[in-house]
């Protein structure tokens, strides 16, 4: 028995040395990854600069990539995603914000235990049954009610991609108002409060920063989407806000570059890597924006 003690310590006390450095390589890797991507990213994109103006690129309101007179405006791509980015959070935030103070502060433990795996299943979907589900359902349905909607526009993915973003905004809002303590709740009810003032004066202003960060969060996500623009949204390179045209998002025109015969070392494989590194500043600065949300407003109790 002394032995086999003496066995046991000796393998515990060499995981113990051994599961830090495997730990260390495992971050090492992560970091390495990051950056090689950033690299590959910039170098590509510095490529692409050098034979496209960096102010026709970005104040350019034609994208024909094509051809010998080939322009390369990317505020097509970027209206798009804009609006189809918006128009999911509009559907995202009030229904996901809902939902969390639904769970959070009025439904049972046996209605939390339902509700919250249907939603996970709703996170779980993939996003190209998404992208199907606004092509040849949403997009008919809508166009019941706008029949001047195009078989491929940026309103049904928009709305189909904020169906998507509900789970998101809403488990991460209510575990923002789930963090904050039941005495502030009692404290206010003994004070006379209805349930419906102390959930909006009292538990949402204390989350506050937890449910702003899971808005700039589903952003980010609704920027980052490819497979739903990709099907339902058209690839239209047309600068408009009339959300009932097809139109392009960035993330579709990568799509479309990596599956064509674009040449390697051409304009055209190189505008792959500028719209990808405008795409990655874009998501990068809406995550920095949600972290300095978290510090800026977080409530610790």
């Amino acid at each position: 028995m002394i032995e086999k003690n003496k066995r046991s310590v000796s393998t515990a006390s060499v995981l113990e040395g051994l599961m830090p450095k495997i730990l260390l390589t495992i971050a090492i890797i992560s970091i390495l990854t990051t950056i090689g991507i950033v690299l590959t990213l910039l170098t590509e994109t510095i490529a692409f600069f050098r034979e496209v103006s960096f102010v026709e690129f970005f104040t350019g309101t034609v994208l024909k990539p094509l051809g010998e007179s080939a322009q390369f405006g990317v505020l097509p791509l970027l209206t798009a995603t804009i609006i189809s980015s918006a128009i999911a959070m509009l559907v995202a935030i009030p229904i996901g914000l809902m939902t969390a103070v639904y769970l959070s502060e009025y439904a049972s433990e046996r209605v939390r235990k339902l509700l919250k795996p249907m939603l996970e299943i709703l996170a779980g979907i993939p996003t190209i049954v998404y992208g199907f589900f606004a092509f040849t359902f949403v997009t008919p349905l809508l166009t019941k009610l706008i029949p001047t909607l195009e078989p491929t526009n940026i309103l049904s993915p928009g709305i189909v991609m904020g169906i998507m973003i509900i789970p998101m905004v809403a488990s991460l809002s209510e575990d923002a108002m789930s963090s904050v303590p039941n005495a502030m709740r009692e404290g206010a009810l003994g004070l006379g409060s209805t349930k419906f003032e102390v959930t909006w004066k009292v538990v949402v202003p204390a989350a506050i920063s937890g449910i702003v960060a899971s808005f700039v969060l589903g952003i980010s996500r609704a920027i980052g989407e490819t497979m739903i623009v990709t099907i339902a949204s058209g690839s239209n390179k047309v600068f408009t806000f009339d959300i009932t045209q097809s139109m392009q998002t960035m993330t579709a025109y990568i799509v479309e570059v990596t599956g064509g015969d674009a040449p390697a070392g051409s304009t055209l494989y190189y505008s792959l890597y500028a719209v990808a590194m405008t795409l990655f500043v874009f998501t990068l600065v809406m995550n920095l924006i949600a972290q300095y949300i978290s510090r800026k407003f977080r409530e610790e109790y």
